[in-house]
C-alpha cells in the first residue's frame, strides 16, 4: 500500500465532489463546507467558472492581505475576471484579464498595482497552478475612501 498524497506531500488538499443530479455537484473538503457547482451553469456555476472564481478569490486574498500589512486595510474589493477558451476541445483557459476595483484608505495606486502584481505573479497559487501559456493579466482602480 503507497503512502497516501497527503502523507508524502506538505500542504496537500482533498477536495471531495458528490453528484447530486443531472449535472449538478457538490465540492467541497472532507467534512468541511460545500459549493454546488452545476456543469450546465443553469442552477450554479460550472466547473470553468468555478476555475475563474478560485483565481479572482485566490489573488483578493493576497492583495487584502498585503494592503493590510501595508496599513491601508480595504474596505471595499470588487474583481470582473473576463476569460478567453480555445476554440478546440478541451475548451481550456487561453486567457483572463482580472479587473480589481478597491477601496483601501491611505493607499495610493502605486501600492495597489504593486499589491495586485506581487498577488498574480507571485503569490496567487491557482494561476500559478495554470499551464504557462494561460495569459493572465489585470487593471486596478483605486476608488477614494
Amino acid at each position: 500500500m503507497s503512502p497516501s498524497p497527503s502523507a508524502t506531500v506538505p500542504h496537500a488538499a482533498a477536495i471531495e465532489v458528490e453528484w447530486l443530479a443531472g449535472l449538478e455537484f457538490q465540492a467541497g473538503r472532507p467534512q468541511g463546507p460545500r459549493i454546488r457547482i452545476d456543469g450546465d451553469a443553469t442552477s450554479a456555476p460550472s466547473p470553468f467558472d468555478a476555475l475563474l472564481a478560485a483565481i479572482a478569490t485566490c489573488a483578493s486574498t493576497d492583495v487584502v492581505t498585503i494592503l493590510q500589512k501595508q496599513r491601508t486595510p480595504v474596505k471595499a474589493l470588487r474583481v470582473m475576471i473576463e476569460a478567453q477558451r480555445v476554440a478546440s476541445t478541451p475548451r481550456r483557459l487561453a486567457s483572463a484579464i482580472l479587473h480589481f476595483t478597491i477601496t483601501a484608505p491611505g493607499s495610493t495606486q502605486v501600492k495597489a498595482d504593486r499589491a495586485v502584481e506581487l498577488s498574480i505573479t507571485k503569490y496567487c497559487s491557482v494561476r500559478s497552478s495554470l499551464i504557462a501559456d494561460a495569459a493572465v493579466s489585470w487593471t486596478v482602480q483605486l476608488l477614494p475612501a
